[in-house]
């Protein structure tokens, strides 16, 4: 007994069975019954380009089942659209109430891709962002605060909404919570310095996005500073801090900054509190073409606080025309 084949609105569609290789396919995979009925008439109603509420409820069964199929999920979109154009409803309305059913629908599946694709295929139909969106994101960072197809659709929205001014308080509350969160210092940087990038150009912000505003570079210096002392082991904000310098040439203005942390040089590296605060500082020592100190600071790497990684800081040390160490 099938949920399609017994029904009465159904009755006019013959369902499309799915072609395996013949009636003695090699590795046919094995779904279930409700599964395969359902794709049959799902088959049937594309063949016809049938846009309808049936086709609604037929889409929201088979994604109940599996949600990561696109294709699925593409067609319920564009039915949406259509059936709106042909009843001449409110576009709006129909969206959010589409919305609404996705939120549940991506609290439960907190990983899948096509979910957000699809919300962004609504959302670019909108004149402006609903008030429920970001609430509603700030509920799904409570459940996973760095998952990033969440991240990927609130950079999106941000850039088509041009939500740049209103989003640093939001970020800095999830770095209060937890200064180890690399996604929010990721999405930090994409809100201050991401604005002047235009997608379409191909060109990333290093290259488009140099516009240097000496004012806002010293509060994120100290901001990050900041930050870094509640945990020096954090590396996000060691590479945030590079970022900023970056942009005015020289990491040497938080040369003493860094010392605070690497300890005792000559001591074998006593007192040392960050391994990044040590791979900072030997970079500020090869800017000054102070090659022995640069090498010092990465042989205790290589043999003390990083030495996983002992080939990587002989490759730098080979930078600087020093020899390898052993562990």
């Amino acid at each position: 007994m099938g949920r399609y084949s017994d029904s009465d609105e159904w009755a006019d569609i013959t369902p499309i069975a799915q072609n395996d290789g013949g009636p003695n396919p090699l590795a046919a995979i094995a779904y279930t019954e409700e599964y395969s009925e359902a794709m049959g008439y799902f088959r049937a109603v594309t063949a016809k380009n049938e846009k309808s509420e049936r086709v609604l409820e037929l889409t929201e069964h088979i994604i109940s089942m599996n949600p990561a199929h696109y294709t699925i999920w593409l067609y319920r979109a564009n039915t949406i659209f259509e059936l709106q154009k042909t009843n001449q409803s409110n576009l709006q309305d129909d969206i959010l109430e589409e919305l609404q059913w996705l939120d549940n629908l991506s609290l439960k599946h907190l990983k899948n891709y096509q979910i957000w694709h699809h919300r962004q295929t609504l959302m670019i139909r909108l004149p402006s962002i609903p008030s429920t969106e970001l609430p509603f994101l700030a509920q799904m960072f409570a459940k996973d605060a760095k998952n990033y197809h969440v991240w990927s659709y609130r950079q999106w929205l941000v850039r088509h909404f041009s939500l740049w001014d209103t989003e640093l308080p939001y970020i800095e509350s999830l770095l209060t919570a937890d200064v180890r969160n690399n996604s929010a210092w990721n999405h930090r940087w994409f809100v201050l310095f991401g604005q002047h990038v235009d997608p379409s150009s191909g060109k990333g912000m290093d290259e488009v996005g140099n516009i240097v505003d000496e004012d806002l570079l010293d509060r994120e210096v100290e901001y990050t500073k900041e930050k870094i002392r509640l945990a020096p082991q954090n590396q996000s904000p060691w590479n945030y801090l590079r970022g900023l310098l970056r942009k005015r040439g020289s990491l040497l203005e938080c040369k003493s900054f860094a010392e605070e942390f690497v300890g005792d040089l000559e001591g074998g590296g006593d007192g040392c509190r960050s391994s990044h605060a040590l791979d900072f500082f030997a970079d500020c020592m090869a800017e000054e073409k102070e090659a022995e100190k640069a090498g010092k600071a990465l042989e205790l790497l290589a043999k003390r606080f990083d030495p996983i990684r002992r080939n990587y800081w002989n490759y730098r040390r080979g930078l600087l025309g020093l020899g390898a160490v052993e562990a």
